[in-house]
């Protein structure tokens, strides 16, 4: 149980056999408000009341700053992501593009729903993205995406499609070999596991969830590393995302296992 009281500057954290007593102002208290945030935001389905330009984005805004600091700083010629829905991170990254000039998006997806399709299709951002509709898994699907990307020097991959371990240790191994070095292999959507809990989640979502996948993939795949992006400016106490990507990010260290 958690007691808050702001106005004697405390939040108290009541355990099974003791109590915590932290400071309210704390980043510490920060940090155990958040994570109530998220949970009761989850339950409430708090990232499916969001557009950007025009297009709904299921995403947290933090995250979307956050990965925008990501693609500044890698500059990527292609940005990969599987996983489309409405398209709204497909356009926030094209944007993104555009504004740098550099880089193009290739959202891949099992399914683009018509609507979404002729939307974005007709969207301004258009000539700043590739849709391509197959299973993001599928060793065809790999070799028509090895055939757009080209030579790039530079791509980042965002995994956001179907979330169950197996298929994002799929998309993992099938897209490693893409991912440059110094760039990201971005595994969306880990705080599956927090919310386990939640009346929303699925029963096995203790271990049948993308952070289950990155877990896996790191313990033969040493040439990535689990690396939480720094914050290219921070002024304040908070040290620590708040965010629904826990763990996702793997930075390629090496072109080669080693």
């Amino acid at each position: 149980m958690i007691k808050i009281d702001p106005e004697k500057g405390v939040l108290t954290v009541e355990g099974a056999e003791q109590e915590k007593a932290i400071p309210f102002s704390s980043p510490e208290a920060f940090e155990v408000l958040s994570h109530l945030w998220l949970r009761c935001g989850f339950d409430n389905k708090y990232v499916y009341g969001f557009t950007w330009l025009g297009r709904p984005i299921l995403q947290l805004p933090e995250d979307l700053v956050r990965i925008q600091e990501v693609i500044y700083s890698v500059r990527p010629d292609w940005i990969i992501e599987t996983g489309v829905a409405h398209g709204g991170s497909l356009v926030f990254y094209a944007g993104i593009c555009k504004a740098l000039g550099v880089g193009r998006v290739l959202g891949i997806d099992i399914e683009i729903r018509p609507h979404n399709r002729r939307a974005l299709e007709e969207h301004p951002l258009r000539d700043y993205f590739n849709l391509l509709e197959a299973d993001s898994a599928a060793s065809s699907t790999l070799l028509e995406v090895r055939r757009m990307v080209g030579e790039a020097a530079k791509i980042l991959v965002i995994l956001d499609s179907k979330h169950s371990k197996d298929h994002v240790l799929k998309e993992m191994e099938a897209y490693a070999p893409l991912v440059s070095v110094d760039s990201y292999l971005v595994a969306a959507d880990g705080i599956m596991r927090e919310v386990a809990a939640s009346p929303l989640a699925g029963k096995d979502w203790v271990w049948n969830n993308p952070l289950s996948a990155v877990e896996a993939f790191l313990a033969r795949h040493p040439e990535f590393r689990r690396e939480e992006p720094a914050f290219p400016f921070n002024e304040g106490q908070v040290r620590q995302r708040v965010t629904y990507w826990p763990g996702g990010f793997l930075r390629k260290t090496s072109s080669e296992r080693i």
